[in-house]
């Protein structure tokens, strides 16, 4: 502890005193900061006053008066009693406010007591810091009558080291000291403690206890219906491969559909549906029912969802295209018949999710078939037009006839010209035979070139083209006859299949596991439950508490 330099001036008189003093640590400073300087009501010897004065000649006896010490004697007992630097500059202080020339700070606790002053009482030091306060506006000089200087240890030579004394705390008072420290943070830990555990009580044990009250003694036991479905489809899975036929056999194929039936379970219409014709509403309003799980009456049907979505639970593994629905409800049987309820509307909403895929293609098919009917129609009505107009039932058959007539004429020339020759051969021909062949031969060829005009020409006469232009109008309105009545047979089978698969159920729900009403309740679950809110409020409680310290600690640093 830091000593002023009018003390160690002070102590230069004191050969004698050459150890050095112990050091005092942080703790035994703190025991120092009372504003008791350690005696009691025990008076000082140098303490001067008619009132200390009385005393101690009371204590010596009646009628004696004690010599008077000399300055000297009176600051070497000042020394001796082993004060603090911080009573020491106390002293010096109120010396000063009360306008005693103190020369040091010894001097300063000698002349206060001689004045009848105690510069340790705590109302001398409030009356001289109230002083203080009051003329620190005038200015430093108005702090005191004295001199600016006797404000302030004065500086005197070093003749001598600065000691502390050594005299300042023995190991018994350090030990009290630090006893008492010690008691009072146990005291104030377990106050700390107390509090906690009573913030723990109030905030987390309570509503743990409430809960568990509930759960044991009050919650309606409910009864949970399982069961499980899937999905499957009556596809073929062709021979075309690809993407299609890869996820064919998987849950993948139809995992679409069971999400969408995943969706309708768990949607208000479902819930409607289920309240018109099982009546969800009416059974969750029964006044057996605690208040915290039972609907109030005439509730809303978003009330009513709310607790439909708590008591009816859809899942889906899209892994192997599982559907697992949990049905809850006050008993058993109840709980069975919403589920078989909900089943049923899941395989009539798997029905309806290809009915219009169905409608659209038997649609499709049968628009299909009636254009291909009607160009098949049009192409008959245009090859008896030709016909008609053409005056040929089959141009094929007409030139085959023409050319066979002129294959007949042809063998007739041919034996007439033979004929011709044979004769006029003879030296002497038959005038008269000659002339009739050669006649005949002509007439031949003229029918020839008549039917082979007939066949490449035509008729310039009735108006008619050739027979190669008859027959090639007709063979194209033929094949285009052909080609349409094709094209409708195609269109006859197309619509044929449309009517099978419309008829044909593509999707349909399979139930893996049925619902079977269980024996006894499933929920609540009470020590569970009673665990899950107990980690739930202690949660709760630390991280409200976290973040109090933190704002107080942000608050105020």
């Amino acid at each position: 502890m830091r000593r002023s330099p009018a003390a160690g001036s002070a102590q230069a008189g004191q050969p004698g005193r050459q150890a050095q003093a112990p050091r005092l640590n942080a703790m035994e400073e703190a025991a120092l900061e009372p504003q008791e300087d350690g005696f009691g009501t025990e008076p000082f010897p140098t303490a001067a006053g008619a009132g200390q004065a009385g005393r101690a000649g009371a204590k010596e006896g009646a009628g004696k008066a004690a010599p008077a010490p000399s300055c000297e004697e009176e600051l070497d007992a000042i020394r001796k009693e082993g004060l603090t630097g911080r009573q020491l500059r106390m002293a010096r202080r109120v010396a000063a406010r009360h306008g005693l020339p103190a020369t040091s700070d010894y001097d300063a606790v000698r002349l206060l007591r001689r004045a009848g002053i105690d510069p340790f009482q705590r109302s001398t030091m409030l009356e001289l810091v109230s002083a203080e306060g009051e003329a620190a506006p005038g200015g430093a000089g108005a702090k005191g009558t004295g001199a600016p200087g006797d404000k302030l240890p004065q500086v005197v030579g070093d003749k001598q080291p600065q000691l502390p004394s050594k005299d300042v705390l023995d190991a018994a008072s350090r030990a009290r000291s630090i006893m008492e420290i010690q008691l009072d943070i146990a005291r104030r830990r377990r106050r700390k403690i107390l509090l906690l555990f009573t913030r723990l009580a109030f905030f987390v044990l309570l509503p743990t206890l409430i809960a568990g009250y509930y759960y044991f003694s009050v919650a309606t036991p409910m009864y949970a219906t399982r069961s499980e479905f899937v999905i499957q489809t009556a596809d073929s899975g062709g021979g075309g491969g690809g993407l299609g036929s890869l996820f064919s056999g998987s849950g993948l194929a139809t995992s679409q559909d069971s999400i969408t039936v995943q969706s309708f379970l768990t949607s208000r219409d479902a819930m409607l549906r289920l309240d018109e014709e099982v009546g969800f509403k009416a059974h969750f309003s029964n006044p057996e029912i605690d208040p915290i799980q039972r609907l109030p009456e005439g509730a809303s049907n978003e009330d009513a969802y709310r607790l439909y979505k708590r008591n009816v639970k859809i899942g889906y593994d899209p892994s192997e295209g599982i559907i697992k629905m949990e049905v809850i409800a006050a008993d058993p049987e109840t709980s069975v018949r919403f589920s078989e309820a909900l089943i049923r509307y899941a395989e009539e909403r798997v029905d309806h999710l290809t009915q219009r895929k169905r409608e659209d293609q038997m649609k499709g098919a049968r628009e299909s078939y009636e254009e291909a009917e009607a160009k098949m129609l049009a192409a008959q009505e245009e090859v008896l037009r030709l016909q008609e107009e053409m005056g040929v039932l089959d141009a094929t058959s007409e030139s085959a006839a023409i050319m066979g007539q002129i294959n007949g004429f042809e063998v007739q020339l041919l034996e007439k010209k033979l004929q011709l020759a044979q004769l006029e051969a003879n030296p002497r021909p038959n005038q008269a035979r000659v002339e009739g062949v050669r006649g005949d031969i002509q007439r031949l060829e003229a029918v020839i070139a008549e039917l082979r005009a007939k066949l490449t020409e035509g008729d310039s006469a009735s108006g008619n083209g050739s027979l190669a232009a008859i027959q090639g109008k007709l063979a194209v309105a033929q094949t285009n006859m052909e080609t349409r009545i094709l094209l409708m047979q195609q269109a006859l089978q197309q619509l044929e299949t449309a009517r099978i698969e419309a008829n044909k159920q593509t999707r349909y729900l399979e139930l893996g596991v049925r619902p079977v009403a269980p024996d006894e309740a499933t929920y609540p679950r009470a020590l569970e439950n009673t665990i899950l809110a107990f980690l739930i409020f202690a949660g709760i409680y630390l991280m409200v508490s976290l973040t109090a310290s933190i704002l107080r600690e942000q608050i105020s640093s």
